[in-house]
């Protein structure tokens, strides 16, 4: 059943039902590329303040709706919600990224660790998500999101960015049963999470598994997709009792994506480096495909990146259930006429593939 909105592609193709072109959103489609966003981030003081502030969040999550014909609007915020509300102590370092003044390095650091309840600790969160709606008045979908727990976990353990995940794979290895506790922790608190922000009006959810890829294929399924099908299975419908979508993105791992198809996601997001018409081939009907241009096209003029649109169009065919996406999201040097002329092209050359 598809909720009543002026432009329901997004959920059509999630479902893999008939669409008059291919919908298409973007990741990171809010963000620093954008000069009225730097202007807001810099209004807000810090990251976490414009995160934290629902009408800020609100204005940053609806300012790339305003350039772009955009087939969906994505909340703004961050994956690290969840371990912040936990206590972490999470800060943004300039140039560094995030980084925990509490990392959990151990199973006592592991037990004192408690789900945060999102109608207090993240009630800003939950607050945007009202807002947004209400601004949207029904014109597109608005999409909800979360960390998979492995992904949460890297940070957690790391404390930060890491270039060999040296601690959190030492743990997985010499330790699992205490990253097993960790991971079934953060996988019930984004359970709970993703619940609230579908009872808050979110139409669509996307779980971000930035660092699957990272995983050896058993420990891939057996520390990351074990814990994100949890999560699916957790997920409640909304207020109209309504099944809300779920997204699964894990970056790096297309070669595994029959498992993850598996899981009961409504899509398998894939990132640049699949061949986007092999993937839908090998799951057929299980799911949707997201994906899944190079975020480098965007730098290359409005030509290149009508061409390599009309490939990964070309490469999914004919076929109900494609979302269109970067393989993973946009980066800061990017034009953002050059995000318009992406986003015209696909509606423009995708609709010959919905003709019927």
């Amino acid at each position: 059943m598809i909720s009543k909105l002026k432009n329901d592609r997004l959920l059509r193709a999630l479902w893999r039902e008939p669409v008059d072109a291919t919908p298409i959103w973007i990741m990171r489609q809010a963000g620093r590329y954008l000069p009225e966003y730097r202007e807001l981030r810099q209004r807000a003081g810090s990251f976490l303040a414009l995160c934290q502030t629902p009408e800020l969040a609100c204005e940053a999550t609806l300012q790339p709706l305003r350039r772009f014909e955009l087939d969906a609007a994505i909340l703004f915020s961050d994956i690290l919600t969840v371990p912040d509300a936990m206590g972490l102590g999470l800060e943004i370092v300039e140039k560094h990224g995030p980084r925990f003044e509490t990392p959990v390095r151990s199973r006592a650091d592991i037990e004192k660790l408690a789900v945060p309840d999102p109608g207090s600790e993240l009630r800003y969160v939950l607050d945007a998500i009202r807002l947004i709606r209400a601004d949207l008045d029904g014109a597109v979908p608005l999409i909800g999101f979360a960390g998979s727990p492995w992904t949460i976990a890297t940070y957690m353990v790391e404390g930060g960015p890491s270039k060999d995940y040296a601690l959190i794979k030492g743990m997985l290895y010499a330790d699992p049963a205490s990253l097993h506790r960790l991971l079934a922790i953060v996988a019930e608190a984004v359970t709970v999470y993703l619940n609230a922000q579908i009872a808050a009006g979110v139409q669509v959810v996307q779980i971000f598994d930035t660092w699957g890829g990272i995983l050896s294929p058993p420990a891939y399924g057996e520390f990351s997709l074990d814990y994100m099908q949890r999560i699916i299975a957790g997920l409640e419908t909304d207020a109209g009792g309504t099944k809300v979508p779920v997204i699964l993105f894990s970056k790096g791992c297309a070669p595994l994506a029959e498992q993850i198809a598996d899981a009961g996601a409504a899509a398998v997001g894939v990132d640049w480096t699949a061949d986007i018409g092999e993937v839908r081939r090998r799951i057929g009907n299980k799911a949707a495909v997201q994906g899944n241009l190079d975020p480098a096209v965007l730098y290359a003029p409005a030509e290149i990146i009508r061409r390599e649109a009309a490939s990964v169009l070309e490469a999914y065919g004919p076929h109900r259930g494609h979302v269109f996406n970067l393989g993973h999201g946009i980066q800061p040097g990017v034009d953002p006429d050059k995000v318009a002329v992406l986003v015209d092209a696909v509606h423009e050359l995708s609709r010959s593939y919905h003709a019927s």
